[in-house]
């Protein structure tokens, strides 16, 4: 399984993220480190796609 890995400034990466989809608010989006499951979880619900496509999407941003 694929590892979230954040690269630059995560309010950069949740703003493309909201871009993406509008629907998703901070709260969906809150990233503290070792917590990226609750997340992802929200995340998965939100948008229908799966945890690795979500980690890869994410860590190509």
């Amino acid at each position: 399984m694929d590892k979230l890995e954040i690269k630059g400034a995560w309010n950069e990466v949740k703003g493309k993220i909201k871009q993406a989809y509008g629907d998703l608010t901070d709260d969906d989006l809150t990233y503290n480190e070792g917590q990226d499951h609750e997340m992802l979880g929200k995340l998965q619900q939100k948008t229908g796609k799966g945890r690795e496509e979500l980690v890869k999407w994410i860590n190509s941003l």
